[in-house]
């Protein structure tokens, strides 16, 4: 499982950067952009997002 944010739809609001306790997240080109490595999964940062543009996705 991982925390995946559709590049599509994000506005690069920050709402998500300012709740991630893991601070996982970053703009990049005005985009949110999750890392991995710190990300703990709690998934504070879904419901944040105004848009809708952070979810859970299953990982092969």
């Amino acid at each position: 499982m991982k925390i995946v944010v559709d590049p599509q739809t994000c506005t690069g609001c920050g709402a998500c950067i300012e709740v991630c306790p893991a601070a996982a997240i970053s703009l990049e080109q005005n985009v949110a952009v999750i890392d991995p490595l710190r990300c703990d999964l709690d998934g504070i940062c879904i419901p944040a997002c105004p848009v809708d543009a952070i979810s859970f996705q299953e990982t092969a």
